[in-house]
């Protein structure tokens, strides 16, 4: 469904900040944060166009509004169409990530290294897969469950389960991009349905075997940010 440029600069508005806050979004915030030019009877009259039309929606009477799956997926699309330079890594981590990986000849420390720093900087699950080894590592338990969601327990439950369900699965999970993202009920995995999936497919450069990296997280996740890590990462093992 096509949505116009104004609708487009005001979705992109409350998924960024709810990304940021975890809080609905007002108008009110969006009329001073993103200075749209245009009156706040305006704002609110496109929010409820882009309510109706299922982007976004209203979780209380009161309150401001949050990004759909389908808001989600509106917005992931056009950052995939964009290039990544990098996902907000600093040039201190990236001279010291190319170095440490140069200098590797296991092709597991690679992957243990490469892993960690994706929980790192995503903070979110981190997860990589050598298909030919059949080995799964997972870091960043300690940073995701910090997020405002784990404090339900039953969230916490449910990532579990989705977690539990991808590592039966990965072995037979095709991804025929780049880059590959599943926003909530889109994901493959079970009881996953509050939760985004990022995997792309990489070349280790010991053997040149093949493997998978994942980043598991809420909806909520910064896209921008873990798809720019994704991209970087995948290039950076294709270089050394």
């Amino acid at each position: 469904m096509a949505i116009s440029e104004r609708q487009k600069e005001i979705l992109n508005g409350i998924v960024a900040e709810y990304i940021r806050s975890a809080e609905p979004v007002s108008s009110k915030l969006l009329e001073k944060k993103y200075r749209l030019k245009v009156c706040p009877a305006t704002v609110r009259n496109e929010m409820q166009k882009l309510t109706e039309d299922g982007f976004i929606y209203q979780p209380h009477t009161s309150a401001g509004r949050v990004p759909t799956d389908k808001g989600y997926r509106f917005f992931v699309d056009n950052l995939l169409e964009k290039e990544f330079f990098g996902g907000n890594l600093n040039f201190e981590i990236k001279e010291w990530l190319e170095k440490e990986m140069n200098e590797m000849k296991d092709s597991i420390k690679i992957l243990q290294l490469v892993t960690k720093n994706l929980a790192s900087v995503s903070s979110n699950l981190a997860l990589g897969y050598l298909p030919d080894l059949k080995i799964l590592w997972k870091d960043g338990w300690e940073e995701i469950i910090k997020e405002p969601e784990f404090e339900e327990k039953s969230i916490v439950s449910d990532f579990i389960g989705m977690l539990e369900s991808f590592e039966r699965e990965i072995g037979d999970l095709e991804i025929n991009s780049h880059i590959k993202v599943y926003i909530g009920k889109e994901n493959p995995f079970s009881r996953a349905k509050e939760f985004s999936t990022i995997l792309t497919r990489c070349r280790f450069p010991v053997k040149k075997g093949e493997g998978v990296l994942a980043i598991m997280g809420p909806k909520r996740m910064d896209y921008n940010k873990n798809i720019g890590l994704m991209d970087y990462l995948t290039k950076l093992l294709e270089e050394i």
